[in-house]
């Protein structure tokens, strides 16, 4: 009888101690679903497939001295630091390790690729007590726990893989856990959705040996910014799941090949992928990318007519003239949430992400999601759209987990 006694008061305080902060089936008014939010953002790890931090320091000749050293800690500039991060609950952001296509043409691309990455060491280097390297979701899980923010690394753009196979397994000992095949042209591996070239009409033969590698050596297929066809030719051949690590639902965008159809959707789903939605208002949202495309065409005539340049001293006044007459519009939080549906409604919520662009996509973040602090935003709207707490993890970190431990894992088999 004590023995029972016992076993029930202790399944009483076991209740009592539950980690679970959020029942789906409980009615919550607006103020209390923030707080969960709140809870929630800083209860789970927060992956996000794409944040564009080191080619911004570079691009801005930060030096990681003693004397600019605090600047990846808190700045007002750019969307991401650590304090900011931190509020939001942000854990593992996947830098990326950006080459612009120019480096195609002119060369370097593998030495700015890997100054990029010395970035990145240097910063976790220096920062030893908020910022660590993260080459698996172990690494990730075991920062988390430890309270430090994981720095993974994504490559975008393949061009620093140059034309020899064997620097595909370079940047995976260096770190790289993505790559992102192409970027803005098309280059040595596969067509850009940006290029209408069409040079190798998908992937090139030397691309298709890329794939097989990346598989073979255990890093993911990153399908945004490709062709339609050379999506369709990477879902044919990879022995691993892949990812569009900072990618939108083209219905919202019609005619935008670089965001996603529902018919790719769906495929990537079926190789047990993971769209991770892209921020930026162009992205998610068709009338505020036609405004602002007929807006810029409208000031670049301007000028033309002039015969200035944007770059001109003589431009200054008539951008910002024209700025104030033209501003900005942007999208919100609510339409990230939209895609997010969109691809729940098709495909489940398994297949689904954060990839922000956050520090790549400029001045174009939605309403609610300015830098990487607003987290907890995104997740109240998902929460008071009806989604469970557990479908919050998923699309926190538990997806894309999924998929980078299955690639280790055809990795190993491959190997």
């Amino acid at each position: 009888m004590n023995r029972l006694f016992f076993f029930l008061l202790s399944l009483l305080f076991l209740a009592a101690c539950s980690p679970t902060i959020y029942n789906a089936s409980k009615e919550y008014s607006d103020t209390q679903l923030k707080k969960i939010a709140q809870k929630l953002a800083q209860k789970y790890i927060i992956t996000d497939g794409h944040v564009d931090l080191p080619y911004r320091l570079r691009v801005q000749n930060f030096r990681l001295t003693k004397e600019l050293i605090g600047i990846p800690i808190q700045t007002e500039k750019g969307d991401f630091d650590y304090v900011r991060a931190k509020e939001g609950g942000l854990d593992a952001p996947f830098m990326s390790i950006y080459i612009p296509a120019s480096y195609q043409k002119e060369g370097g691309a593998k030495e700015l690729a890997d100054s990029l990455i010395d970035m990145v060491n240097g910063i976790i280097a220096n920062h030893p007590n908020e910022f660590a390297a993260a080459y698996s979701p172990k690494m990730v899980e075991a920062n988390f726990k430890r309270g430090v923010l994981s720095l993974p690394m994504g490559m975008e753009n393949g061009a620093p893989v140059e034309d020899d196979l064997a620097n595909v397994e370079y940047f995976h000992k260096r770190g790289i856990r993505y790559i992102t095949l192409t970027h803005s042209k098309d280059n040595q591996i596969c067509d850009s959705s940006y290029d209408t070239t069409g040079t190798w009409q998908g992937l090139s033969p030397f691309g298709e040996k890329v794939v097989a590698e990346m598989n073979r050596v255990g890093i993911m297929v990153d399908i945004s910014h490709v062709s339609d066809n050379a999506f369709y030719q990477v879902m044919e051949r990879t022995k691993a799941p892949c990812i569009a690590s900072h990618s939108s639902c083209r219905k919202f965008t019609p005619g935008f090949e670089r965001n996603m159809d529902d018919d790719m959707i769906r495929a990537l789903a079926k190789n047990d992928g993971v769209i991770q939605i892209n921020f930026g208002s162009t992205f998610i949202d068709g009338e505020i990318r036609r405004i602002r495309t007929e807006n810029r065409e409208k000031l670049s005539a301007l000028l033309e007519e002039k015969g200035l340049s944007g770059r001109d001293e003589a431009a200054k006044p008539i951008i910002e003239q024209f700025e104030k007459d033209h501003p900005s519009v942007f999208s919100d939080v609510d339409m990230v949430a939209n895609h997010i549906d969109h691809v729940v409604s098709l495909v489940g919520v398994n297949h689904v992400g954060f990839g922000s662009d956050y520090d790549g996509v400029g001045d174009s973040l939605p309403t609610g999601l300015k830098d990487v602090s607003d987290f907890p935003n995104l997740i109240y709207v998902l929460l008071k759209r009806g989604y469970t707490e557990e479908d919050i993890t998923k699309i926190c970190y538990k997806n894309v987990f999924r998929v980078w431990n299955k690639v280790e894992q055809v990795a190993k088999e491959l190997q």
